[in-house]
């Protein structure tokens, strides 16, 4: 098993990898950064084949960046589970719901959010993230996981009067900060079968969604497969799987995010995030 990272200031993060005692180590001297070059299933490979204690420790607590550099497109699935489609009034989907978040909305784990300035409706969204390896065009659902270098946390953050200007939802999604990574990736290998993970998100220390991946519409191999028939998957792309219930809009009234609100979210196996709901600047 390999956890990858990206540490250090924004736009200066180096490489790095997680050990088994959870502690960051340097991989400048093999790499400059986690490119999607590196991501291919022989450069892993090799990687695998280090000694991770003799590579050096990272000393202090550093940011995390973005696990991959230069990703290409962010590609979303919408309502993959059945029950958070209920929450938001709409229909089951019959095929995938897809819907691009911005490059720029990509940000770390810890990264704090900033409010646009005309944002009313700030809400939350816990997704397994799928980071691409290979190349993958028209691909079928059984050779589908062949494809994938990793996985991650995604926060799918949006905002809800943006999304629903339109029959179009990128407006809510792609805002600066709007797409929290990470904070690593864990290859393929570790995680064998993705439909079976927990993951959770709270909310200033209460719990507000709680699920498994195992409730999916769409499997992870279904996507990559429907995906691959509309566009090239290059890799470093990024898939966001969708989201179980409990989301801020689904409550009753719905629960919108404030400045200064904490949201902590993680999945079985993929670590956590945190991240501050901080007003906008210039």
């Amino acid at each position: 098993m390999t956890k990858l990272c990206r540490y250090g200031l924004l736009g200066s993060e180096k490489p790095g990898l997680i050990d088994s005692s959870g502690t960051i180590r340097d991989l400048s001297g093999f790499w400059d950064d986690v490119t999607p070059e590196h991501l291919s299933p022989h450069s892993l490979a090799q990687l695998a084949k280090i000694d991770t204690a003799t590579l050096p420790l990272v000393e202090g607590s550093p940011r995390f960046g973005v696990p991959v550099s230069h990703v290409s497109k962010c590609v979303c699935i919408g309502l993959n589970y059945a029950d958070h489609a209920e929450e938001a009034g709409l229909p089951i989907p019959q095929e995938p719901i897809v819907f691009l978040k911005a490059p720029s909305a990509l940000c770390g784990a810890y990264d704090d959010k900033p409010i646009p300035p005309h944002a009313a409706q700030m809400d939350w969204e816990v997704e397994l993230g799928i980071i691409i390896g290979s190349t993958a065009r028209y691909v079928t659902e059984a050779d589908a996981l062949n494809y994938v270098a990793g996985y991650c946390i995604i926060n799918d953050v949006s905002e809800r009067s943006f999304q629903m200007q339109s029959s179009q939802w990128d407006k809510g999604k792609g805002c600066d900060n709007f797409g929290p990574v990470g904070p690593y990736l864990v290859t393929a290998d570790e995680l064998a079968e993705p439909q079976q993970l927990h993951l959770w998100l709270d909310v200033n220390g209460t719990r507000r969604q709680d699920g498994s991946t195992a409730t999916m519409i769409f499997s992870v191999r279904q996507i990559i497969a429907y995906l691959s028939r509309y566009m090239t998957l290059l890799p470093g792309d990024i898939i966001a799987t969708g989201t179980p219930p409990g989301v801020g809009m689904g409550h009753k009234p719905p629960l919108w995010l404030q400045e200064g609100d904490e949201i902590r979210l993680g999945i079985e196996g993929l670590g956590e995030q945190k991240q501050t709901l901080i007003r906008w600047r210039q």
